[in-house]
């Protein structure tokens, strides 16, 4: 698709991604409502997905691969469609401002660059694209991205976990941590040193590879929970002596970290279209409230201490807006776009918090209560202000380029 996108192009695929989750995916939403609503049942006795839960999100990967829209923003060399960031960014966006937060299934109808095709897809060896491509693309199977270590969390080269060559494979040893998808995924990407002398020196020595979660060796030591859950999606990982073969390389070898940013500026990309979708999702629940919810005789949309922030919310959604799209335009250019990609993961997760802290507020009580929802909202916000790059690390990232030029 062109760089720069019209709305007669990506407004029809917006529509039809809609007209797919509101036929397919709802029902099934609809009929296993209890499975989502109870969580001792979302859950297994590990913490992780259960077993029913499982299959309902593969059936919505599959089902999505099978309309076209599960992988439609991968590169086409892989099988993908091929419609590029701002496809990515607006399909994100859209989904969860129709379908809000507290909600699994609806957003397995994308691949997620943490569990699903993404660009590391492009730097499979042959023989690994062989083993797992097809069923990869078509949402059978899912990975996850193993670079974050118990020690190694914004600063990536202090990694310990090592890969060591043999003369027919690689021995991977060391922990992982905060590895999103991993305690149900069915392979790794995981990054490791090969060349301490390098990575020292700051200029590569990491490599990444393609780990089969099946391969002995490897272990999901623990699920992490979050905000008081019974469950989550994060886990801490094992690799003692994991053997795998030459061709598990993804990529070149020493220039891992170059990969793993590329993904990571994707998923970057990602949380923006989900932190204005989210927004945009509270600001019309809270326009809606305010206008019915009444206080001593009047809507409390009549006063300033409820209209004025939601002003504010809809000023700040805009900008966020805007520049997502011009960052994800950047981005389809070919542009290298670090800074704006640093700028819009700041803006955008920031900005949703302080939504949701709005809205609460004007939903008073019942802003705090399951019913709304808000809370899933406000939780979401909180995460990404630290995943996928914390906002200090963003701040450094943008100063630093500031200062540079």
């Amino acid at each position: 698709m062109s760089v720069d996108q019209s709305e007669e192009l990506i407004e029809p695929i917006l529509q039809g991604l809609g007209d797919f989750v509101d036929s397919v995916v709802v029902p099934l939403e609809q009929a296993n409502a209890e499975l989502f609503s109870n969580h001792r049942l979302t859950y297994d006795e590990r913490g992780a997905k259960s077993p029913a839960v499982r299959e309902l999100l593969r059936q919505v990967r599959t089902k999505a691969a099978e309309a076209g829209y599960y992988a439609m923003c991968v590169s086409e060399s892989v099988g993908g469609g091929g419609l590029g960031a701002q496809v990515l960014y607006r399909a994100y966006e859209h989904l969860y401002h129709r379908y809000g937060p507290a909600r699994m299934l609806p957003y397995a109808a994308l691949s997620q660059w943490s569990y699903g095709p993404s660009v590391l897809c492009e730097h499979l060896s042959p023989e690994s694209a062989a083993e797992m491509l097809v069923p990869f693309m078509a949402g059978e199977v899912t990975s996850c991205f193993a670079m974050s270590e118990p020690d190694a969390g914004s600063d990536s080269w202090a990694m310990r976990t090592t890969a060591r060559e043999t003369e027919t494979s690689w021995i991977i040893n060391g922990t992982k941590q905060w590895t999103t998808n991993s305690p149900t995924a069915d392979y790794v990407f995981v990054f490791a040193v090969t060349d301490p002398e390098l990575k020292r020196q700051k200029k590569g020595g990491i490599s990444c590879f393609l780990v089969p979660t099946s391969t002995p060796g490897f272990r999901v030591d623990s699920v992490i929970k979050l905000f008081g859950e019974i469950g989550g999606d994060e886990g801490i990982l094992s690799f003692e002596d994991v053997e795998v073969p030459k061709s598990a390389l993804v990529g070149t070898l020493h220039q891992g970290f170059k990969l793993a940013m590329l993904g990571v500026s994707t998923g970057r990309l990602y949380n923006a279209g989900r932190c204005v979708g989210l927004a945009r999702w509270a600001l019309d629940q809270s326009c809606e409230y305010a206008n019915v919810r009444k206080t001593f005789g009047r809507p409390i949309a009549d006063y300033q201490g409820v209209s004025f922030p939601l002003a504010d919310c809809a000023v700040e959604i805009h900008a966020a807006d805007l520049m997502s799209r011009d960052c994800a335009r950047r981005l389809d250019a070919g542009e290298r776009a670090n800074l704006e990609v640093a700028m819009v993961k700041l803006y955008t997760t920031e900005m949703c918090a302080r939504v949701y802290d709005r809205c609460m507020q004007i939903h008073g009580g019942m802003g705090l209560t399951n019913e709304t929802r808000l809370y899933d909202g406000w939780n979401q916000s909180r995460v990404v202000r630290i995943a996928d790059g914390s906002a200090e690390i963003m701040r450094r990232n943008i100063s630093g380029a500031l200062l540079a030029e």
